[in-house]
């Protein structure tokens, strides 16, 4: 399949525009959606720090999961950090990959240590927006899969070293 240009919109629960960005797609298949997208300018994240312009993302979305996966490695491709968002599965059409994210994220170091963020402000918004007992359940379950993914280096996470910790 040969790439093409995908615009990604990460929305907020009321539906409002969060983020965006553009990203060339490089497989989908099965209900997995793999995008590459690069930074064209340092951001400056609340927790990652300043991701240098050139860092390289690849986007790892599921149809049929409630949590998406970045693998973020600098120009030269020496792995950075995997960013991983609980969020509900995708829509993708028109060349346009939308999602919900529901604001639980794991962060992976190169060195296998995972941190859960976050969870705070994932409470916050179910009070705020009356998410349901169900949309709070498969957010949970999407986070317990996710850190058994991690755990057993399982798929995208399979060159990680063991994993030395959890930290919420």
């Amino acid at each position: 399949m040969n790439s093409f240009a995908v615009t990604v919109e990460a929305l907020n629960f009321d539906l409002s525009l969060r983020k965006s960005w553009p990203a060339r797609l490089l497989k989908s298949r099965g209900g997995r959606i793999e995008l590459l997208g690069e930074f064209d300018r340092d951001i400056n994240h609340p927790e990652l720090g300043i991701i240098r312009r050139g860092t390289r993302s690849r986007e790892f979305f599921f149809t049929d999961r409630w949590y998406n996966i970045f693998e973020f490695t600098e120009a030269l491709g020496e792995p950075l950090i995997f960013y991983c968002n609980i969020a509900m599965p995708p829509t993708f059409e028109d060349s346009i990959l939308r999602y919900v994210d529901l604001d639980i994220d794991v962060s992976v170091a190169p060195d296998g240590t995972a941190k859960v963020l976050d969870l705070d402000e994932f409470y916050e918004n179910a009070e705020r927006f009356s998410y349901s007992e169900e949309l709070k359940h498969r957010a949970e379950v999407a986070l317990q899969e996710l850190l058994e993914l991690i755990e057993r280096r399982s798929e995208v996470f399979q060159f990680l070293p063991a994993v030395t910790k959890v930290e919420f």
